[in-house]
């Protein structure tokens, strides 16, 4: 069962437009995805476990039908292209492969210093568009952050966690020679290049107060 109180909206994401280092379609998408999972997977962020993704017509927009496959292959699997586009609805016979979402847990450390396993705690997603290939990380959880979503501070949390999601954007942003774009500020936290912003503590000390939209 999840231990961590996860927001409806990001806490913080990164893009990166992969158009210039990377070819467009599903079989590079999926090598991006492998190459950032084995970032993740070594600092335990991430074990991708399955992958969902929807369908689009070119010109005519989604059809609103989605599919998950759960992963018995790696990501990096030549074979796995081909699964994915096996999950093809006949009523849709052009249809393309929209963004895959690889689904996994990840472990989170307390406190004390003992870590735990969290369902999606890193969200992953890359894009085999046309126009050129892009991923996209998310975060929904407060361990990244000075505060958790009732405002008080967790220092303790916050040093065991938040220097991981930093070095894993580091060692991403090495991996593709490209630095991602931070998303645009949310509710529930605004990204920077290298993790969460501090929001400024009020006069007691304390942070926002998020719980009435959890």
């Amino acid at each position: 069962m999840s231990r961590l109180m996860r927001a409806p909206r990001e806490c913080g994401s990164w893009f990166w437009d992969l158009d210039e280092i990377a070819e467009p379609g599903l079989e590079s998408a999926l090598a991006i995805a492998a190459r950032m999972s084995d970032v993740l997977i070594r600092l335990e962020l991430l074990k991708p476990a399955k992958l969902e993704y929807g369908w689009y017509v070119l010109d005519s927009g989604t059809t609103g039908i989605s599919c998950s496959l759960e992963l018995s292959v790696p990501l990096g699997d030549p074979s796995l292209p081909d699964r994915l586009l096996g999950s093809r609805p006949a009523a849709f016979p052009t249809a393309q492969i929209d963004d895959v979402h690889i689904i996994g847990p990840g472990a989170w450390i307390d406190a004390t210093g003992k870590a735990h396993l969290e369902p999606r705690l890193i969200d992953l997603s890359v894009s085999p568009a046309p126009t050129g290939p892009a991923a996209e990380l998310s975060v929904h959880h407060d361990i990244w952050g000075w505060y958790d979503f009732s405002g008080r501070p967790h220092p303790e949390v916050c040093r065991n966690n938040a220097p991981r999601l930093a070095t894993a954007l580091q060692e991403l942003a090495s991996a593709f020679g490209v630095a991602p774009e931070p998303g645009e500020p949310t509710y529930f936290g605004t990204a920077t290049a290298d993790g969460i912003a501090t929001p400024e503590a009020y006069d007691d000390g304390m942070g926002p107060d998020l719980t009435s939209r959890l």
